[in-house]
């Protein structure tokens, strides 16, 4: 239902020029920022508890998410390389085949199972994992630009 809202919108504003679409975003922008850090304060806030109480858990969820992300994301990179990609579309590409989306597995877990379900904590885990270590990959990136451009 949001999906078919928001089309019928974008299309209104569309209809009105690309310039109100533009503005309309714009003032949007704050509220959508607002809404998505008040989502993850609730959700941190209601799983606190359980991820201290359940470190075992913690870990089992997050080492097959270290794995998959470093994983896929050499993989995607080392195939950008092979295939003569620029670095510039490379570092992004790795990221977005790491990626596990959680954003979408949150959203989907707190509106079918609830803030303090089972499936709400591993999403917790999920981005706890998967924010750092995303952010480990940009770098691994970054510094091996020479490396990729290197190529023999």
């Amino acid at each position: 239902m949001p999906v078919v809202i928001a089309q019928l919108a974008r299309r209104a504003l569309l209809a009105r020029g690309p310039d109100a679409l533009a503005a309309t975003l714009g003032r949007l922008g704050p509220f959508s920022l607002g809404a998505l850090l008040a989502t993850l304060v609730l959700l941190f806030g209601f799983q606190g508890e359980q991820i201290l109480a359940q470190p075992a858990i913690i870990a089992l969820l997050a080492v097959p998410i270290l794995f998959q992300v470093y994983l896929n994301s050499a993989l995607a990179y080392g195939l950008n390389r092979w295939l003569g990609v620029p670095h510039a579309v490379a570092g992004p590409s790795a990221l977005i085949g790491a990626s596990n989306f959680f954003e979408l597995a949150v959203a989907t877990a707190l509106v079918l199972f609830g803030f303090q379900s089972g499936a709400a904590l591993a999403t917790v885990v999920g981005v706890l994992i998967e924010v750092p270590v995303m952010l480990s990959v940009v770098k691994i990136v970054n510094a091996s630009k020479s490396w990729y451009e290197a190529r023999g």
